[in-house]
């Protein structure tokens, strides 16, 4: 879980600023000492104290220590109100910034991401800004654009709705954050393709038993699993990326039973062996083009051969038990051979055998 502090939070930030000019023209109005005097006194430009009374002009280092000598307060005095001065007039100018960008904040789903745990939920609007930033790593609403639009993803969209990217990106960024803790070994082609073969048993254990097994096969060979839950208008099952020479396969558990979520795994999987590592592939319901098609096929003969999966279909039974005890055969759950009976419209989606698929839920912030 990734717990973001608040470290602005006690501190007091004015929405208005007092220039080194102002206490200078008091500090002269206490001494009764006219501005044409202090030029007088430092062999500054009357112009000069004009300006930096008026706030056109900062008190440079060389001018502190002449003000030092012609005023008694020391050089540091000066030279501190000037920095401290710059330093909240750059801080006020983008905290007025930042309130511009409260449109962009609304789309993001910060109900849902504060209560799985990636950010603290705040109050204070401001305050909640900073706090998604600091979630997103950028510096502004402006540099996220420039980050999480500029992918080059395929996707795999739902024709339902239209996903918001704000929700998108925020999902994709904690399985980024989780991946990176993720230690794995380089990149293994060949062992990938290897331990495939042995995850396709996990189809049959338990998530407490195959989620551990699974990420720990996968990191041997170079790549980092990282189960994240859904948020609201992200519309998203599955994501592969590469994060250096680590790739990364990123399940959302969005439809919940265990079909789907082995067929998003292997689907990803087969995008990882088959295509460039610099495509990003976020998946959903409306899976089109070429490269989505090659990842279907991979899944679809990697879960069931081929061969197998046509004798079973071409004798024609089709029961609870004929699918449970070729299941059994294939060494995978028989929730898979029943998806995919249903996904050819072999069998309705609306059926009593849908007892034969497991359901997943989330109990906790995801890892």
């Amino acid at each position: 879980m990734t717990h973001i502090s608040n470290q602005t939070a006690n501190r007091y930030l004015p929405d208005y600023l007092v220039t080194p000019g102002e206490v200078l023209e008091d500090y002269l109005k206490g001494l009764g000492m006219t501005q044409a005097e202090l030029a007088g006194r430092t062999g500054l430009a009357k112009k000069t104290i004009n300006e930096i009374i008026k706030g056109k002009s900062p008190i440079s280092a060389e001018t502190a220590l002449k003000f030092e000598r012609a005023l008694g307060r020391p050089a540091h005095f000066w030279n501190n109100l000037e920095r401290g001065y710059q330093e909240e007039k750059t801080r006020l100018a983008d905290q007025q910034r930042m309130e511009s960008c409260l449109e962009w904040l609304d789309r993001v789903p910060v109900a849902a991401m504060a209560r799985l745990g990636w950010i603290p939920r705040e109050k204070d609007t401001a305050a909640q800004l900073e706090a998604v930033l600091r979630f997103f790593g950028v510096a502004s609403p402006d540099q996220w654009r420039v980050v999480w639009q500029g992918y080059q993803a395929a996707y795999r969209q739902t024709r339902r709705f239209e996903p918001r990217e704000e929700s998108v990106s925020a999902w994709l960024r904690q399985g980024e954050l989780q991946a990176r803790q993720t230690e794995c070994g380089p990149f293994d082609p060949k062992g990938f393709r290897n331990v495939l073969m042995e995850i396709r048993g996990l189809t049959r254990e338990e998530p407490t038993a195959f989620v551990p097994r699974l990420k720990a096969l996968c990191a041997l060979a170079g790549v980092a699993v990282v189960f994240v839950p859904d948020l609201p208008k992200s519309g998203v099952s599955g994501a592969t990326r590469w994060l250096g020479e680590k790739a990364v396969i990123q399940v959302s558990l969005r439809y919940k039973s265990n079909d789907h979520l082995w067929f998003t795994f292997f689907h990803e999987a087969g995008h990882i062996l088959l295509h460039g590592r610099k495509d990003v592939f976020i998946e959903d319901d409306g899976c089109d083009g070429e490269k989505e098609a090659e990842a279907n096929a991979f899944a679809r003969d990697k879960l069931i051969p081929p061969a197998a999966y046509e004798g079973f279909v071409e004798a024609g039974v089709m029961s609870p038990a004929a699918i449970r005890h070729f299941a059994e055969k294939a060494g995978i759950a028989p929730g898979i051979v029943l998806g995919r009976l249903q996904h050819e419209k072999r069998i309705p989606w609306n059926t009593p055998m849908n007892s034969l698929k497991v359901f997943y839920r989330w109990t906790g912030t995801a890892g």
